[in-house]
């Protein structure tokens, strides 16, 4: 199973990595980091990740690894 690591506060919520996620797995936090981002998370209840990397490639702040 892989899994997406964000650093929170490198992120600036831009939601990329969500549209482009097939899978659904990320999501806006709802709390705010340094920048005064709403930053994105990894759906912890959801442990289906495939490890195809699209979000960490679409992320213009190059804040996801995804760990395998």
């Amino acid at each position: 199973m892989a899994k997406p690591v964000i650093d929170a506060e490198k992120c600036k919520g831009c939601g990329l990595c969500i549209k482009f996620c097939h899978k659904g797995l990320l999501k806006k936090s709802g709390k705010l980091n340094a920048l005064g981002a709403v930053y994105v998370e990894f759906d912890k209840d959801t442990n289906i990740c495939g490890g195809c990397c699209f979000c960490a490639l679409v992320c213009p702040e190059c804040c996801i690894e995804v760990q395998k």
